[in-house]
């Protein structure tokens, strides 16, 4: 999906919530820990599997994969999968994928809001501070051009 496309999609998204803004930025996100917590999950699914013999290691490895992503998402207090929209004057983060976002999850001013950012091996980590209370919002974002979250980070920093 193109840059403008998941702009466009995400512009529906605030228009079918009643929200009358426009973004100029989008892209799609995890919550931080998603990859890892993944990673962690699909060690301790192939050591079982593997113990149990036969293919039981590889279908171990993906349960545990998704186990573990599963558990840190909802543990997070964010949906598994959002696409993220920047506006001028405000963040926003959607429930879904780049191509269907679905209900709001978070709705956040960009004034007073400091975003860090945090390069991992595969991932990118943005951070959505609130400079004055100190709350955040941990998100991170896939290497992969496709997801745009690079075009999020960009607009934020």
């Amino acid at each position: 999906m193109s840059e403008e496309k998941i702009v466009e999609v995400v512009n529906e998204a605030l228009a079918s919530a009643g929200i009358k803004d426009t973004v100029i930025a989008a892209g799609e996100f995890n919550p931080r820990g998603h990859s890892g917590a993944g990673f962690a999950g699909g060690l301790i699914g192939g050591d079982i599997g593997d113990a149990i013999g036969g293919p039981a290691g590889s279908v171990g490895t993906v349960g545990g994969y998704m186990a573990g992503t599963r558990a840190h998402d909802a543990d997070s207090g964010l949906p598994e999968r959002m696409v993220v929209g920047v506006s001028e004057t405000t963040v926003y983060g959607f429930a879904g994928n780049r191509a269907h976002p679905k209900a709001l999850a978070f709705r956040v001013p960009r004034v007073g809001l400091e975003a860090k950012v945090h390069q991992r091996v595969n991932v990118r980590v943005l951070e959505l501070i609130d400079t004055e209370s100190g709350w955040r919002i941990e998100l991170q974002g896939m290497g992969l051009p496709i997801t745009h979250s690079k075009d999020v980070i960009q607009e934020l920093t």
